[in-house]
């Protein structure tokens, strides 16, 4: 536990991951956005990390869920619960500001479900931040400059497009494809050309050691063991799975991304248009950390791209620096 009084808090509420950052200690939890529960009682078992190491091996009376689905609330109650977990486990018993993002897309109802949660769960007070916004500003991004940036921020549930400049958001996309989508991708790819099913925590490990952008530069890297159960035989069996495999099964998700990075342009006025070509595409969130995708994109749109320092991070940074914001918020409330 950190005694920090009634400090301000950010959250980086993410599908697959939450990340809490404190005004003045930076990020302080990382852990995954995974909830066990006792299906006969609604005893939560576990939160994080731990509930994370039971998916898939549970008996039938505790299931491990994950209360986010596509960077909004699917599941309020258990939502509240994991959000009082990690506040308590920050900031102890005390009252704090919360900041929380949300994805560019959402309604005015998800919004206020968010802002809800976190007062359950808490909080003093509760504002939304659009993660795109809060990425470029943990990007190290001139947001509040009158130049055009670009960030796409490639998370578990959503990927968020948007061209900023003066302070907010001039163009965006957001779209349900992004990491997760990814994952199930591969286990389906698997499932129809192996006939191998895989766990979910399988196809991430897949995604991050040997997933490509490029079906090309796929062929450099190196194939992977992996083990599931043979949908013949029913029997547990174990293949090498080779890179181009993987590639092939997420490009129609990189082709969706690209094509929300190529219409967020087209709405574009011609001035950001031509700062965000001289200043490049940012990109943050894991996804980000997709082998050859800056290549993939930069081809794609003729714009030079960047991966963003610490990409994970940049999110749960910019919702703590708007924190700054809070007072002026307050007033205008």
């Amino acid at each position: 536990m950190f005694g920090l009084g009634s400090k301000n808090i950010g959250i980086d509420l993410g599908t697959a991951n939450t990340l809490v950052y404190i005004e003045g200690k930076g990020i302080v939890l990382r852990e995954p956005s995974v909830v066990a529960k006792n299906t006969q009682t609604g005893e939560i078992i576990a939160v994080g990390s731990e509930a994370k190491e039971m998916i898939g091996r549970t008996p039938g009376s505790i299931r491990a869920i994950r209360p986010m689905k596509d960077g909004v609330i699917a599941d309020y109650d258990t939502t509240a619960a994991m959000l009082k977990y990690f506040m308590e486990k920050t900031v102890g018993n005390s009252k704090p500001a919360v900041m929380i993002c949300v994805p560019s897309g959402v309604t005015e109802v998800e919004k206020r479900a968010v802002i809800d949660a976190a007062r359950v769960a808490g909080a003093r007070e509760a504002y939304v931040i659009e993660e795109p916004f809060a990425a470029a500003i943990g990007a190290g991004l001139p947001v509040m400059d009158p130049t055009g940036s670009m960030v796409v921020d490639i998370g578990g549930g959503t990927t968020d497009v948007a061209t900023i400049s003066l302070g907010g958001i001039v163009s965006s996309r957001s779209t349900r494809i992004a990491g997760d989508k990814f994952s199930s991708a591969i286990a389906n790819y698997i499932h129809q050309n192996f006939n191998l099913l895989i766990g979910e925590r399988t196809a991430e490990a897949i995604k991050i050691q040997v997933a490509s952008a490029s079906v090309e530069k796929a062929k450099e890297i190196e194939s992977m063991s992996i083990r599931g159960r043979d949908l013949v035989t029913g029997l547990p069996k174990s293949i090498d799975i080779e890179a181009v495999d993987v590639a092939k099964a997420i490009q129609e998700s990189v082709q969706s991304i690209i094509v929300a990075i190529k219409e967020t342009l087209e709405e574009t006025s011609p001035e950001i248009a031509a700062d965000v070509i001289d200043h490049g595409i940012v990109l943050t969130g894991g996804g980000a950390l997709l082998k050859n995708l800056p290549a993939i994109i930069s081809d794609a749109t003729k714009v030079p791209v960047f991966i963003a320092q610490d990409p994970l991070d940049c999110v749960a940074i910019g919702t703590g620096e708007s924190l700054k914001n809070i007072e002026v918020m307050r007033k205008r409330r």
